[in-house]
């Protein structure tokens, strides 16, 4: 996943709450994990 800024982020499926797609707007929180960073409770924007 793509952050504002460009950086890349790692997003595990179980963290993405309801379906999104290629090209979705999301919003998330920004996780500790064992290799580094990544995405957490992961939705799509309206």
């Amino acid at each position: 996943m793509e952050q504002e800024d460009g950086e890349d982020l790692f997003v595990h499926y179980t963290q993405v709450e309801g379906e999104i797609k290629d090209g979705d707007s999301v919003e998330f929180e920004v996780g500790e994990g064992p290799k580094g960073p990544n995405a957490i409770n992961v939705s799509k924007t309206e």
